[in-house]
Formats: C-alpha cells, structure tokens, sequence
C-alpha cells in the first residue's frame, strides 16, 4: 500500500533495479545522485524493487541490492515491490483500454523482425506501422483460434514531446519517430514503462534521475501520465559510466560489480566519490561523508559525453582518503577486521596503505618483525655500533634521529648506506612507514632482538 501523500515532501526520488543480477558501479550512481539529493533538500529516497520479470528476479538479488545500498550508505526510507502491486497496474492498463490508447497486436517477434528490415531497405523508419489497429474483430479472433496471444502497445499521440531536463536542458523528441511501446507481454507480464508510471505517479515522485538511456522512454511516459490523468515528474538524464577502456557496463557480465568493489577491500566513499564526481564539472577529489558528496551534486554540470570509471583512480583516491583518515574514523573499522589497534600505530602506517586491511601486515610486522628474507647487509662492526648506541627508553618520535645520528658518529655511514641496514632489520622491507613513527611502537628489547638477528 503507498503511504506518501503527493507534496508532503520537497524531492520524493526512487531507485528502481531490477533484481536480476548484481548492482555495478553505473546503477549506483543513479542510486547514489537519487539519494544525495533527497538528502540534501530533506526529501525521502524509495528504493523500488522491479521485480515484474518473475523468470528472470531472485530473492538473493533483491538482498544483494540492499547489501550493496547499505555499504554505500544509502538508506531508503522506503522499500516497494512491484511484484505486490500488480493489481494496480492492471486497472491502469484497463483505463488505457477504456480511452483507446491500448490496443492489442498479434504479430510475432519474427513477424516484427522482417517488418522492420523491409522498411530499413525502403529507407523508411523501423517504427511500428500499427498494423493491428487495422484488424478486425473477426480477424482477431481467427488469430487467437491460432493459439496467438496479443501484446498490447500504448498508442502515442502524434506531436513533439518536450520537457526540461534536470540535466541535458530543454529536450524534445518527435513521437513520429517512435514504435508504440509495447506495454504488456503476450504472457501477461508488464514491461517496465507502465508499471514504472503508475508507481511514479502513485508514489507521488517528484523528481525522476537516471541514466540517459531512457530519454526515449521518458516521451512515452509523459504522455502515459498524461493519459492517465496524472502530472509528469521532473526529468533528469545522467550519462552513462564506462569502463576504462571505454566498454559499457552489464550486470550480467558483471563489470565492476559493488560487491565485487566491496570484497577487494575498497573504501565505501571512495566508490562513491568517484561514481558521483567522475564525468561532472567538480573534480574528483576524496570526500570524508554523504552530507559532504551531497553538496557537491549538481545535475546541470554533469558531461553530456560518457564517463570513464577508472580502476586506477579509484584505487588512488582510496588511497588519498586512507591517509587522511582520523583515528576516531578508523578504529571501529579496524574492531571490526579484529584487530586491536592503537591510535599511534594507525598514525604510523596509514600513510603507506592503499587498502584498510594492509594495517594487519604492519601491525604484525611492529609485533614479530622481518619475515627472515631480507638480508640487511650489516657489518658486524655496524651492528655492534647501532646496538651500542641504542637509546635508553622510553622513547618518542625523536628517538629515530637520535639513535641514526649517534650511528653516523661512531661508523661514518650516510643516507642509504646507514638508514637501509636498519630499515631491513627492524620491517623487512626497503619501504614503507617512516621509522621514527615505528621505533616506539617495536620498543628497545625488540629493537635489539632484530639488531642481532635472532
């Protein structure tokens, strides 16, 4: 049952996948615009399950979706099926019928198929000739004695459609150049326009923002609100995202799936960052929060021209949000990978990581050191002056300089040939967080276990 009253909110927006597959980075930037900018001007996000396509929707979808949602975020404000409103669209379809504006068709897809090629060859174009409004009902029931069951498409007016897009401006399309939409399936099923209106306009939805792959679609739909006696929606058409080689993307082909993006360890804001500020007039840059992202939205800066989801800038503006991060941000997501990290250890290592899991590798490094690979290459003279000239505990972020200075004094070592041997020793690895930050953190008794290579 729908419980919003039309105009109790400012921006009532929805998000509307079909449980067929995993979410990929291009739906959840429809979800993510759609939502931000409810957030913004305080209006309500509905997350609408179009589940019509029984065959082909899955429960473990429509959770995954949710999953997916919640990581980013997003938290509907409320959740519809569109599988429980059938009825609904059956008396819209019935008023259609009513008015005229829905008649049914009979001819096969093959039918339809070489229609189509014989007007492409005439050099006319692949529109629907509404040949079933000729037939009468004589020969409609002879069809049907076939064993033929009709398709029902929505009449549209002729004319230019127009309306204001939030994004691509003043927008128009000749319905000339359009087929009648089918609406119903020979099954009985619903395709997605006639549901999505009756929703739509039920829901009290203000404002429509999705992919630009629709804007044919939006010229039927005006006139099926129109039709139905109810005022269109605002409309606002995103361009798409792509892969980095420029390949579009597929839930079935499962290109850059959220869950995917989620497993590999990435930060929920930067996937959103990115999906949002990529292919926009605002650079993308690391954005801490929802409420921050949400004031850099602005449909009418968005490209008209594809947007390339990179990998590698994702992989970098993760990065970049990482070593910004506060401890306070941090440490329950550290609780929840179960470790028990500290404040200064995070500020240590932080730095040097491109994924938040990467804390456990330098935690267990500063707790057990060097794996045993690595030969510092020290000279036994050079190990005996770096334990002598060890300080004395306790010890600060100054303890580093102290102790390499004293070094320096005793073998005349400089640069490399003295901060390498030690670095070695004390992590194992020839790069990584500054040594002055670790020093404290491995304390002296570790320190001088390393030293001596035991």
């Amino acid at each position: 049952m729908i419980q919003i009253a039309p105009g109790s909110f400012p921006m009532i927006v929805r998000f509307a996948p079909s449980p067929t597959g995993y979410l990929h980075i291009g739906n959840a930037r429809t979800a993510l615009l759609n939502a931000l900018l409810a957030r913004r001007a305080g209006g309500r996000f509905i997350l609408r399950l179009d589940d019509t396509d029984q065959e082909r929707s899955r429960a473990e979808y429509a959770a995954a979706i949710r999953e997916d949602l919640a990581w980013l975020g997003l938290t509907p404000d409320q959740e519809f099926r569109q599988s429980d409103r059938m009825a609904a669209y059956e008396a819209a379809a019935q008023r259609l019928r009513d008015a005229g504006r829905l008649y049914a068709c009979y001819e096969t897809a093959d039918e339809l198929e070489r229609r189509r090629k014989r007007q492409l060859a005439r050099g006319l174009p692949p529109v629907y000739d509404r040949a079933a409004l000729k037939l009468t009902d004589a020969e409609k029931a002879d069809l049907e004695a076939q064993g033929r069951r009709p398709h029902w498409r929505f009449l549209l007016e002729p004319g230019v459609v127009t309306w204001t897009d939030l994004v691509r401006g003043d927008s128009r399309v000749e319905s000339g150049s359009l087929s009648d939409p089918v609406l119903i399936r020979e099954d009985g099923s619903f395709l997605y326009t006639l549901p999505s209106v009756v929703d739509d306009a039920g829901m009290g939805v203000t404002h429509v923002v999705r992919g630009e792959d629709h804007v044919t679609n939006t010229a039927a739909q005006i006139q099926i609100f129109e039709a139905l006696g109810a005022a269109p929606p605002l409309f606002g058409h995103h361009n798409l995202l792509t892969t980095a080689s420029g390949e579009g993307l597929s839930k079935r082909l499962g290109h850059l799936s959220l869950r995917g993006l989620r497993d590999s360890g990435l930060e929920p804001m930067a996937v959103a960052a990115l999906a949002v500020l990529v292919g926009t007039a605002e650079a993308v840059r690391p954005v801490t929060d929802l409420d921050a992202l949400a004031a850099l939205v602005d449909l009418s800066g968005i490209s008209r021209a594809p947007a390339k989801f990179d990998e590698n800038e994702l992989a970098s503006l993760n990065a970049r949000l990482l070593h910004d991060m506060p401890w306070a941000d941090a440490a329950p997501r550290l609780a929840a990978l179960g470790l028990a990290a500290s404040e200064p250890l995070w500020l240590a290592v932080r730095g040097n990581i491109s994924r938040l899991a990467e804390v456990t590798d330098w935690a267990r490094v500063i707790a057990s050191g060097p794996d045993g690979t690595a030969d510092p290459g020290m000279t036994d003279a050079f190990r005996v002056a770096a334990a002598s000239a060890l300080p004395a505990e306790p010890w600060s972020t100054e303890t580093w300089k102290q102790w390499t200075s004293a070094i320096r004094d005793q073998t005349g070592a400089k640069g490399k040939a003295l901060f390498m041997p030690l670095r070695l020793a004390l992590t194992g690895r020839e790069h990584g967080p500054e040594l002055a930050a670790l020093l404290p953190l491995i304390g002296r008794a570790e320190t001088l276990r390393r030293l001596g290579g035991a």
